[in-house]
């Protein structure tokens, strides 16, 4: 690159080692677009991704699997199904929606994706078997108890076996010991925390084969960093990694709605352009890194 050669009386930047894992399919990563909450905002993501000649290889959603319709839940399958992606529905009901006060304290943060009790427990699995039976086949999962409650039946075969379990970034690991935990509780990929740095990337890395999920940016109550311009680096460090576009300076949506459709729909489809600007520096940056096609091997496509 020109750069390296303008900063050539400068010290050389230290680098990880790339990593020589790749996905089923040889790629070495795969673009994610978070918060898209329901069929309309899907739809546009679709269109917008078109437009852009970006490939989205999954979207995920946070509001959860629990507020739509069976018929909006179709809807969204067969719209990611012939599109060749994964959709992946938060799984609820969870803690910071229902009577938990301490969630929603300034030190209860951490307990906002759990699941409360035996009878949040048993929605949470049957909202996972509502799910399946809609066609989705990506749960976000962010309590570890139901993660292993999940695992548990499709090992023994009670729920579908390319059912992909996502650990969501409320349970991101900050140490590779604790990756290594939610990989054994049945985790098929996991988030990690939005600002680490390429060395922690490739500690991760270094314990685990699991793709990755990495926002290069993130919304603003996950720190939000903007760092679509690394991702090569990124991929190069933490390959296979799911790149997350998320969006900085944007209000939340969740629980989403119908109240929120324009905005959640436009907020979906600026994502999509930072995703088009970030694959403009891969191509700059020169590597040979190759994402996935639609309907790539290991992707959770809804099944009708």
């Amino acid at each position: 690159m020109l750069a390296d050669a303008l900063l050539g009386s400068f010290p050389t930047e230290q680098v990880p080692p790339s990593s020589s894992i790749k996905f089923p399919d040889g790629a070495d990563f795969r673009i994610e677009i978070p918060s898209v909450e329901g069929p309309k905002v899907l739809a546009a993501v679709v269109k917008e991704a078109e437009h852009y000649g970006v490939t989205v290889n999954r979207v995920s959603q946070g509001s959860g699997a629990m507020l739509h319709t069976e018929s909006e839940l179709k809807e969204m399958s067969r719209i990611a199904s012939d599109a060749g992606l994964e959709i992946s529905l938060f799984i609820g009901p969870r803690e910071e929606w229902g009577v938990s006060a301490m969630s929603r304290g300034p030190e209860g943060a951490a307990l906002g994706g759990s699941v409360r009790g035996m009878r949040q427990l048993r929605y949470a699995v049957e909202d996972s078997l509502r799910a399946i039976e809609c066609g989705i086949r990506g749960l976000l999962i962010a309590d570890l108890g139901l993660l292993q409650i999940l695992q548990d039946a499709r090992n023994a075969g009670n729920i579908p076996a390319d059912v992909v379990f996502k650990v969501s970034v409320l349970k991101a690991p900050s140490n590779p010991a604790t990756l290594k935990v939610l990989e054994a509780l049945g985790g098929d990929t996991v988030n990690l925390p939005t600002d680490l740095t390429l060395n922690e990337l490739h500690e991760m890395r270094s314990v685990t084969n699991l793709p990755l999920d990495l926002y290069v940016e993130a919304p603003d109550n996950l720190g939000g960093v903007v760092r679509g311009n690394e991702i090569a680096d990124l991929v190069a460090a933490a390959s296979p990694l799911y790149v997350k576009f998320g969006l900085r300076n944007s209000r939340g949506l969740y629980p989403s709605g119908l109240h929120l459709d324009a905005e959640a729909t436009i907020i979906a489809r600026e994502k999509v352009r930072r995703a088009s600007i970030a694959l403009e520096w891969l191509k700059r940056d020169g590597r040979e890194l190759v994402q996935s096609m639609p309907g790539a091997e290991g992707l959770g496509i809804p099944q009708l």
